[in-house]
Parts: structure tokens; C-alpha cells; sequence
């Protein structure tokens, strides 16, 4: 009788497994064939603004200073997102002596020029956590003196040229709209809304759920290992791009970095002290763009989308260098953290475009503003 039971189970949960099997393989099948379909050419080569983008970035602004209000460190205001640091190096970036003439705009019109540069790597959460947690990495680099009329009419940076990415190819959101939805779960405390804002299953963004899930990525063993994205698109003069960096260590003097005790809260930045700092070793990284085909899939509004690398290869521009250097001091670490990064301190020629690009402008400059007002105010 048992026996029979035990049989009876099994070629029950049997049918139950090839059943889901079946329906998930059928899923899978339909939703390639969707995307296949929704994500075919050609695409605008131009933006387009939708009429209630305005009302949108206005409340997520104040959704991102009631963020930094509920992560206020004693009487502190910290950033909004990528709180923090791992450190503020200087950089070195220089513009490829043979680059192609078709890519010689703006910061890279001279082929051979270095430029210096400030380096903020960080984690990408509004609070400060312990390194091992698995999370978005960021990179900012701020380029010096660097002379011409800016998009921002900011004296404070009116000789800098910026540029803002982290180590994955494509945002969770596709626009302000649904940026706003999820930023105000975020803020609310009720992350499951973020990507499940109603019992409608039409209302669910599984696939921007999954993108979140692949953002936020173990630690790698030091911030120079990543691979950084821009995301976001941005002219390059008459070409709309988007930029990466990759670590090019063939550029610099052969170094291994140590096995890190992940079990220590700042590991990230130990590894970058370590090598900088005591070993003297410095770190390459190579500055590149691709451009966009707009015969194929490449949307300007939508940087949830991956530009196919295939269609088009990613193209180096300039190479990074991070010289060995003391960075870990009191006073560069209250340099790092009252440095403001924003895509749109920047030259026309490098003009960020697409509605994530233009909510920055209006959020960074809103938080940044408030962040600095209130830390002079309490004398922080």
C-alpha cells in the first residue's frame, strides 16, 4: 500500500515538474519573441520629450532629498545615491595620439592632450554598507581645467567636464515615468512596488526586475577590476553615443591584487590604498564610445536597451591612468565628498541626451545644492 502511495507521488510530481517545465520554456519562448519583436529598428536619431516629463522630475526631487534626509549620517547630508566612497584619486586621461579624426570633439579634439583629473569610485547605495553586499559600483571622473562655455552655468564648475557611470551596461527603467514610480517605492520603503506597482500583471516590469537583480553584483576584489557604463546616451559633436571604461592593465606595470578580506566593511577601498599608496603601482583603465546605428535597436530614450556591440564595436578615445599616489587623508576625504558630479558639467560637444540624462540635470543639481546648503549650515 505504502509502496503504491510512494509511486502514485512520484509520477505525480513527475507530471507537476514537465507541466511547469513546459510553461516555462513556453514563456521563455514568447517573451523572445515579444522583445524580438519590440526591440526591432530602426529607432529616432533624435530625442523626444514627453509633455509630462517636467511634473515627473519635480517629484522626484522631492523623493531624492526626503532619500538623503533619511540617510543623514549624525548631521551630515549625504549624496542621494553612491554615498560611498571608496576613494578620490587624481587621474591622468589622455586623448589617443591617433585617434580618428571622425571622433576629434570636444575634450577629445586633441589628439595626445592629457588631461588631470579627479577619480571618485564608490558603491552605489544611498546608505553606506559594508563592502561584501552585493551592489552597484560607480565611477565619476571630472576632467580639469578645461576651458570653454559649459551646458551648466555653474562659476563653481565652470572649468570642468564630467563624466558619470557604473559597472553595468543598462538602467533598470526605460523612462522618467517609470523612474518615478520606482524611485517613490524606493523612498516609501516599499521596495516590492518598485517593479509590482499594482495587481495588474500588465503594470509589472519583470525584465527591468532582472536588470536590477544583475546591477547589484558581488564586490570584485578592487574598484580598478570593473568595467563602467555610461548608460545613458550623450552626443560626441554629431554622433549620439554612449561611453565606457574598461581596466587596460596592459597599460600599466604588471601587478596582482590580493585576495581580500571580504570580511572587513571597507575592503574596497584597502585594495585601492594598497596598491596606490604602498605598493606604488599605478592603474590603467581605456576611455571608450560607441556610436549609435539608428538602423538598428539603439533607442535614445530607452537605456534599459544594451546597444548591440556587435553592430557597433566600442571605440577607445583616450586612455586613463590613476599614478600611484596618498589619497586616504582627512582632508581628501572631505574634498571627495563635497565633490558634485553631474553629466551636465560639460562641453555642447558632449551634451548628455535621453529623459534619464535629462532628469539628471534637474535631480543632481536639486540635491546637490541642498546637500551643500545644509552641511555648511550645521558646519559639516
Amino acid at each position: 500500500m505504502l509502496k503504491r502511495f510512494w509511486l502514485w507521488l512520484g509520477r505525480l510530481l513527475g507530471k507537476l515538474m514537465l507541466v511547469l517545465l513546459v510553461i516555462g520554456l513556453g514563456g521563455w519562448g514568447i517573451g523572445s519573441a515579444y522583445y524580438s519583436w519590440k526591440f526591432s529598428g530602426p529607432v529616432s536619431s533624435e530625442e523626444q520629450i514627453p509633455a509630462n516629463e517636467a511634473a515627473y522630475t519635480q517629484g522626484i526631487i522631492e523623493d531624492a532629498i526626503r532619500v538623503v534626509e533619511q540617510h543623514r549620517e549624525n548631521t551630515r547630508v549625504l549624496r542621494d545615491a553612491h554615498a560611498k566612497a571608496h576613494g578620490c584619486v587624481r587621474a591622468e586621461v589622455t586623448v589617443q595620439p591617433d585617434l580618428d579624426s571622425d571622433l576629434r570633439h570636444g575634450v577629445f579634439s586633441e589628439p595626445g592632450k592629457t588631461w588631470q583629473a579627479w577619480m571618485r569610485l564608490s558603491n552605489g547605495n544611498a546608505y553606506p554598507q559594508f563592502d561584501r553586499v552585493r551592489d552597484a559600483r560607480g565611477m565619476a571622473i571630472k576632467l580639469l581645467e578645461v576651458p570653454g562655455a559649459k551646458l551648466l552655468n555653474s562659476p563653481r564648475n565652470s572649468q570642468e567636464q564630467d563624466f558619470v557611470m557604473f559597472n553595468h551596461p543598462v538602467f533598470f527603467v526605460r523612462d522618467v515615468a517609470e523612474y518615478k514610480s520606482n524611485f517613490a517605492a524606493q523612498a516609501d520603503g516599499k521596495k516590492v512596488l518598485a517593479f509590482f506597482p499594482s495587481w495588474d500583471p500588465r503594470s509589472w516590469e519583470i525584465r527591468h526586475l532582472i536588470i536590477a537583480l544583475k546591477t547589484l553584483s558581488p564586490a570584485p576584489q578592487s574598484p580598478v577590476e570593473n568595467t563602467y557604463n555610461s548608460i545613458a546616451p550623450f552626443k560626441l559633436g554629431p554622433h549620439n553615443i554612449k561611453y565606457r571604461v574598461i581596466p587596460a592593465p596592459e597599460n600599466c606595470p604588471s601587478y596582482t591584487v590580493a585576495t581580500p578580506n571580504t570580511g572587513l566593511p571597507n575592503f574596497l577601498r584597502s585594495a585601492l590604498y594598497q596598491q596606490l599608496s604602498l605598493d606604488r603601482v599605478p592603474a590603467c583603465f581605456a576611455l571608450q564610445v560607441q556610436r549609435q546605428n539608428p538602423d538598428y535597436y539603439m533607442p535614445i530614450e530607452d537605456p534599459s536597451v544594451e546597444w548591440d556591440e556587435s553592430i557597433s564595436p566600442f571605440e577607445t578615445v583616450a586612455d586613463i591612468r590613476l599614478p600611484a599616489q596618498d589619497f586616504d587623508s582627512a582632508q581628501q576625504n572631505l574634498l571627495c565628498d563635497n565633490l558634485a558630479f553631474n553629466p551636465w558639467h560639460a562641453l555642447p560637444e558632449h551634451r548628455p541626451i535621453g529623459g534619464i540624462n535629462r532628469l539628471r540635470k534637474a535631480v543632481y543639481e536639486a540635491v546637490s545644492v541642498y546637500r551643500h546648503e545644509r552641511n555648511a549650515a550645521s558646519g559639516q
